[in-house]
C-alpha cells in the first residue's frame, strides 16, 4: 500500500512539474516560426485563439501534423478559419490548422466526397478516429489565405480536452524574441464619483517618461479615493516588425500584489468579454486598446489571478505611495512602469450630466424601448451596466446611440410593416448605416407576417432598406461556346450591391458541381480535376440569390475533350 502511494505521489509530482508536454508538438511548417499574431492577442471582438505564423507572404507551403493522431474535424466556411483541420492526439490535446489553401490528396478526396454528397462548399464533418489516422510529420495541407484571413499565414492552435485554446508556446514551440514589451500610454480611472485624479473625476491620461533601461516612469499624480489604472502595451519579436500581444501583466501597490492578468488559456465562451477587459469607448473613438487593470462588475473572464479589491487601490489623504506595473512577453522579457501617487483630498464640483433626452437600459433586467413603428428589446444582461442611451426614431430610421458602449449579447430591433404595400415586404430588410456616406449594411433579418426583426451586438443608426436588384454573374476566364480543354479552372465573379450574397448553386448538364467561393475576391472557382465534367459539350447553369431573395441565372455552353 505504501509502495502504491509512493508511486502515485511520484506521478503527481511529475505531472505538476510538466503541466504541458514539452517537445511533443513540432512546428507545423518547415520554416522558423515568425509570428503575425500571438496567443490571446486583443482583437476587435475576441481574444486571438492561437498563433498566426507567417508564411513569407506566400501560399502553398507544406503544413505538417504537429504530432500523431487522427482528424477529428474538418470545417470549410466562407469566413472564420476558412479551410481548417482539427487533429486529436493521444495525449488528449487537439491541434487546429486554419486558413488553408487546400488539403493533402487523401484529405482532399475525403472532404470533396462530403461536399458533393451535401452539395455544398461549406461543410463541417467529424470523422471517426479510425477514418483518417495521421502520422507524425505527415503533410496534411498547404498554407493559404482562406476565410477571414487578411493575408497569407497559418493559424495554429492547441486546445485541451475541454476545447479551451492554450498558448502553443507553453509546449516548447520556439519563437525568437529578445525584445521587451513596450508601453505607449498609461491612464488612471476613478472607481466612483468620490474618487479624484489630478483634480478630475474622469479617465485621465498620464505622462509617460521612458527610461534608458527600457522601463518607464510616470509623472507623479495627485489622487484621492478608489482608483484603477489602464495600460496600452505591445510586444515585438526579433524577426517581425508588427505589434503583438503580451503574455502577462502584474500590478503592485506599495510592494503588495494588486492584480495579475495571465494570457495563458481561455474558453471560447468568455472571449466576447474582451469588451470588459479593454476600454471599449476609447477603442472605438481612438482605435487603441487600453487594458484595464481592474475588474468591473459583470466581468467573467478567467484571465485574472491574485486580485485584491478587484485591482483598485485606495488612496488616502496625506500619503505617498507607488503603483507598479510589470508587463511580460511569452519569453519572459519584461518591462516595468512606476507611478508615484500623492494622496490629497481635492474637492471638485459635482458633474451635471443631462440625461433628460435619453432612455435608460438596465443591465440586470429586460428593457423595451418603443416609438412609432419600431420597438427595441433588451433582455437581461445585454449591457454590462445600467446605461442611459440616445434612442430616437425618425420615419423608418432608428438612432440608437453610437458604437462605443460595450454589449454582452444581441439586442433585437422590430419593425411593424403594416403601412407598407404587400408586394414590397419581401424586398425589405433591416440595415445598419455606417461610414461617412451612411451606406446601408445588411443585418440578418427575419420576417414574420408584417414584422421584421434583427439582432445586433453594436449600437448605431439603423433603417429599413429595400433591395430589388438581383446579383450580377460574370465569367472571368471563358466565353459562351468556348473550348476549355486546356483549362484546369472555371472562374466566375459574382456580386450583389446591397443586401449581399446569400447562396449560389452551379450545375453542369444538370449535375451539381463544386464551386469554391472567395468572398474577398467575389469569385467562384470550379476545379475540373474533380472529374465531374466528362462530356464534350456542357451546359453550365449558375443561380445566385441575395439576402432578400432576388436571384440571377447565368447559362453558358462550353466544350472539353
Amino acid at each position: 500500500m505504501n509502495k502504491f502511494l509512493l508511486l502515485f505521489l511520484m506521478s503527481c509530482y511529475g505531472f505538476s512539474q510538466s503541466e504541458y508536454p514539452q517537445d511533443y508538438f513540432r512546428n507545423p511548417l518547415d520554416i522558423p516560426i515568425v509570428l503575425a499574431g500571438t496567443f490571446a492577442e486583443l482583437r476587435s471582438s475576441h481574444f486571438h485563439g492561437g498563433l498566426d505564423i507567417k508564411t513569407r507572404q506566400k501560399q502553398g507551403l507544406k503544413v505538417y501534423a504537429s504530432a500523431q493522431g487522427y482528424v477529428s474535424r474538418i470545417k470549410i466556411s466562407h469566413f472564420g478559419y476558412g479551410k481548417a483541420i482539427y487533429i486529436t492526439h493521444p495525449n488528449g490535446y487537439t491541434t487546429v490548422y486554419g486558413h488553408l489553401q487546400k488539403f493533402s490528396d487523401r484529405l482532399e478526396r475525403y472532404i470533396k466526397d462530403c461536399q458533393y454528397d451535401k452539395e455544398s462548399f461549406e461543410v463541417e464533418v467529424f470523422p471517426n478516429p479510425s477514418e483518417l489516422p495521421i502520422q507524425s510529420d505527415e503533410v496534411i495541407a498547404y498554407s493559404g489565405n482562406t476565410g477571414g484571413s487578411a493575408g497569407p499565414h497559418l493559424h495554429f492552435e492547441i486546445r485541451d480536452n475541454q476545447e479551451r485554446p492554450i498558448n502553443p508556446m507553453l509546449f516548447g514551440l520556439d519563437v525568437k524574441d529578445t525584445k521587451a514589451p513596450y508601453v505607449s500610454a498609461i491612464f488612471a480611472y476613478p472607481k466612483d464619483e468620490n474618487a479624484i485624479i489630478n483634480g478630475k473625476n474622469e479617465r485621465v491620461q498620464l505622462r509617460l517618461i521612458p527610461q534608458k533601461n527600457g522601463n518607464y516612469e510616470v509623472e507623479k499624480i495627485t489622487a484621492y479615493g478608489n482608483i484603477g489604472f489602464g495600460v496600452t502595451s505591445y510586444d515585438k519579436q526579433d524577426m517581425a516588425p508588427n505589434n503583438n500581444g503580451v503574455s502577462n501583466i502584474q500590478t503592485f501597490f506599495n510592494g503588495n500584489k494588486s492584480l495579475e492578468i495571465d494570457f495563458k488559456r481561455f474558453s471560447f465562451d468568455e472571449t466576447k468579454h474582451i469588451k470588459r477587459l479593454i476600454d471599449y469607448e476609447y477603442y472605438k473613438t481612438k482605435r487603441a486598446r487600453i487594458q484595464k487593470l481592474f475588474i468591473q462588475k459583470n466581468n467573467p473572464l478567467s484571465l485574472y489571478k491574485n486580485a485584491y479589491d478587484n485591482g483598485y487601490i485606495k488612496v488616502e489623504d496625506s500619503t505617498s505611495s507607488v503603483y507598479k506595473i510589470r508587463i511580460r512577453d511569452y519569453k519572459d522579457n519584461e518591462t516595468w512602469v512606476s507611478i508615484p501617487v500623492k494622496g490629497a483630498y481635492q474637492p471638485i464640483e459635482d458633474k451635471i450630466t443631462d440625461v433628460s433626452n435619453k432612455s435608460i437600459v438596465y443591465s440586470d433586467k429586460s428593457t423595451v424601448l418603443e416609438s412609432d413603428n419600431i420597438k427595441v428589446n433588451f433582455y437581461a444582461n445585454t449591457l454590462y451596466d445600467d446605461t442611459y442611451i440616445d434612442f430616437r426614431v425618425s420615419s423608418d430610421t432608428l438612432f440608437l446611440d453610437e458604437d462605443k458602449i460595450p454589449l454582452q449579447k444581441n439586442f433585437y430591433i422590430n419593425y411593424d410593416l403594416s403601412n407598407y404595400k404587400t408586394e414590397d415586404l419581401d424586398k425589405l430588410f433591416i440595415a445598419r448605416l455606417y461610414g461617412y456616406y451612411k451606406r446601408p449594411s445588411y443585418v440578418y433579418t427575419k420576417r414574420k407576417g408584417n414584422a421584421l426583426s434583427a439582432g445586433s451586438k453594436v449600437f448605431g443608426t439603423f433603417t429599413l432598406a429595400m433591395d430589388t436588384v438581383p446579383p450580377t454573374i460574370k465569367p472571368v476566364n471563358f466565353q459562351d461556346k468556348k473550348w476549355l480543354s486546356k483549362y484546369r479552372y472555371l472562374k466566375v465573379k459574382i456580386d450583389d450591391d446591397l443586401s449581399g450574397i446569400s447562396k449560389y448553386r452551379a450545375t453542369v448538364n444538370g449535375e451539381w458541381i463544386l464551386m469554391e467561393y472567395d468572398y474577398k475576391t467575389k469569385t467562384l472557382v470550379h476545379d475540373f480535376n474533380d472529374n465531374i465534367v466528362k462530356d464534350t459539350k456542357n451546359e453550365l447553369k449558375i443561380i445566385v440569390t441575395d439576402n432578400v431573395g432576388n436571384s440571377s441565372t447565368f447559362e453558358a455552353i462550353f466544350f472539353r475533350k
